[in-house]
């Protein structure tokens, strides 16, 4: 067995019932190293050709590991979702199905009882006729009859599997937006940790899988167990040094609301200002006054960064839930203009309740809500529903829509694009997306990075991919090996490289190190040129060019068109790509050991 790896993928197809393993490839490992790498490989290996329905039996859908996960080495908890994107488009494309890479990570401690059960990663293709589950008990795998999870939440599935299954197994799980196809629904673990992005609950639905349960028994193989050990020591000494270690986990994410909105960085009324003057109501201080209860780690973090709350007055009174984290409490607060705690909170808990990605939710409540403003859609056009700004019952109301289906919940559920050119009377303008996928809680004007970040993601508009190359390599790689950036950030590079090697027996260094996260990163976009994805699809929405803020210390700023071409064409010349189609260039992929993929690109021409 190779060290770091347990050297079997589990592979079933839900149309024949067929349960495979394969060996772990790692020639393959050594290129790619597992994660998003890994994911990025086999999607394209599986995928022959464009145009593919995302929701066809034929689309992987992809669960991996990395070769840390399940070690002793902090933060080694997350698991990386692949699959072709259900909730992106090109501007322009010959085929009606085109879509992007995708890769959604999740938090818990799903990811190492994987590993534990013997397993690298687990790739699910075809689709079954009727509602199932699958139960990995180290070597036994059952495909189950889900008929009595199907059409329940995600709380109510949790539970159903616990009683069911017992507590040593670990499960995920989609809810009613993933059963009916939602383009942005999640998959959820432990009630609360999701792999929202990119529709991969939808992806998930469409095969009729409600959810996986594991539990297993095994040991990750290391290297140099006595070297890990010392490693592990050093790296928890360096994350406990960190200076944001205390504020951390105290507060977690929530701990940068009120800073982001001093800095004008923040996300307000539908990205309309950087600013929130009324961030105190929903901020960690009043979060931890008022609302939470307690605080959980995923696998081998000391950060604790997850916070548990009861709001206990008001109309939501007794409501549990997990946050708010700053994307959250940005979308489902300020951007809505939000004031009330217990009701955010309850927003929050509803989304992952329903299962639908809470980031997306809240931007397209936004959304709605300037629509509803400008008169661009009415309350007949919403089944009666009062969509003025900070209205919880309606912001709940419309999330049962979405996940449904109905009414005008079934054009919602298509994703802030589709919705807006329904819509029509110029939506469109406050549509607040980049190759279909919504932006999240960061805002552009007072940050130019951030046209790069969301921009140049892979996935669509993502928040985490970093505003250079290099720090894009940097998170690559944590999507890759597969590792938590919070801890990351404080912990560093250079230890979890070193990590690396302790933990396989390999001598890569700096140069071996980024050239996998850059090999990852020109895969995944020779996959988006195939489907029809170019410069154009880079940009960003017209609302940062046009709308200067107009309130808070960042008032007046813009993101001037110039500047967007500027950055821009130094993006791509920095990656070796032609600055105006953004296709990557020749040399570049011959470098990376990419040969294959050059008669692609040349084609595309």
């Amino acid at each position: 067995m190779p060290n770091g790896y347990m050297g079997k993928i589990l592979e079933i197809d839900l149309t024949s019932k067929k349960i495979t393993t394969i060996d772990t490839d790692m020639k393959l490992a050594e290129k790619f190293v597992g994660g998003r790498g890994m994911g990025a490989k086999y999607l394209w290996d599986r995928i022959k050709s464009p145009g593919l329905d995302p929701l066809s039996p034929e689309n992987p859908l992809m669960f991996w590991t990395g070769p840390l996960t399940g070690t002793a080495i902090p933060g080694p908890s997350r698991i990386t979702v692949c699959t072709k994107s259900a909730n992106t488009s090109p501007l322009s494309s010959p085929y009606p199905h085109a879509s992007t890479v995708a890769w959604s990570c999740m938090g818990g401690q799903f990811a190492p009882e994987l590993k534990f059960a013997g397993y690298d990663g687990i790739i699910i293709i075809g689709k079954s006729d009727k509602p199932v589950y699958i139960v990995i008990d180290d070597a036994k795998v059952d495909i189950k009859d889900a008929a009595h999870l199907w059409g329940k939440s995600t709380n109510q599935t949790d539970l159903l599997l616990q009683k069911e299954l017992g507590p040593q197994f670990r499960t995920i799980y989609i809810g009613p937006a993933g059963e009916n196809l939602v383009k942005f629904a999640a998959i959820i673990s432990e009630s609360s940790r999701a792999a929202g992005r990119s529709g991969v609950g939808c992806v998930m639905g469409s095969k009729k899988l409600k959810a996986i349960a594991v539990r297993g028994t095994n040991v990750v193989p290391v290297a140099d167990p006595e070297g890990m050990i010392k490693l592990r020591k050093e790296m928890f000494a360096a994350l406990e040094s960190w200076n944001a270690y205390d504020q951390w986990r105290r507060w977690g994410t929530a701990s940068m609301l009120i800073a982001s909105s001093q800095a004008g960085t923040h996300v307000t009324r539908n990205f309309r200002e950087g600013t929130y003057e009324q961030v105190d109501k929903i901020g960690a201080p009043i979060s931890e006054k008022e609302f939470w209860v307690k605080h959980r780690s995923c696998y081998q973090c000391p950060l604790r960064c997850m916070k548990i709350g009861q709001v206990t007055s008001g109309p939501y009174k007794g409501t549990i839930a997990e946050g708010p984290e700053y994307e959250t409490g940005t979308m489902h607060g300020s951007n809505c203009l939000v004031t009330d705690l217990g009701g955010m909170m309850k927003s929050i808990e509803l989304a992952d309740d329903l299962g639908l990605d809470s980031i997306t939710t809240g931007n397209i409540l936004g959304f709605l809500m300037e629509l509803y403003e400008k008169g661009i859609v009415t309350r007949a056009d919403l089944d009666g529903i009062d969509m003025k700004w900070g209205n919880i019952e309606a912001m709940l109301a419309i999330q049962q829509k979405i996940a449904k289906r109905e009414g005008v919940g079934d054009i919602l559920a298509e994703g802030v694009k589709k919705a807006a050119a329904k819509f029509g009377q110029d939506a469109e303008k406050y549509a607040i997306q980049i190759k279909g996928q919504e932006l999240a809680a960061w805002n552009i004007p007072a940050n130019h990075g951030f046209a790069i970040v969301y921009g140049t993601s892979n996935r669509g508009a993502c928040h985490q991919v970093g505003p250079t190359v290099e720090e894009q390599h940097r998170r690559t790689m944590c999507d890759t090996l597969v590792i938590c950036r919070f801890p990351y950030y404080g912990i560093g590079t250079a230890l979890y490289q070193k990590a690396l090697n302790v933990i396989t027996g390999w001598k890569l260094d700096d140069t071996g190190f980024f050239k996998v996260a850059e090999r990852i990163w020109n895969l995944e976009k020779v996959f988006n040129v195939r489907e029809g994805f170019r410069r154009a699809d880079d940009y960003v929405p017209k609302r940062f060019t046009t709308e200067a803020f107009t309130v808070g210390p960042k008032k007046g700023a813009i993101l001037p068109p110039e500047t967007q071409e500027k950055i821009l064409d130094e993006y791509y010349t920095k990656r070796g790509w032609d600055v105006k189609t953004s296709l990557p260039g020749e040399a570049k992929l011959k470098e990376l050991g990419l040969e294959d993929l050059v008669p692609v690109v040349q084609g595309l021409k």
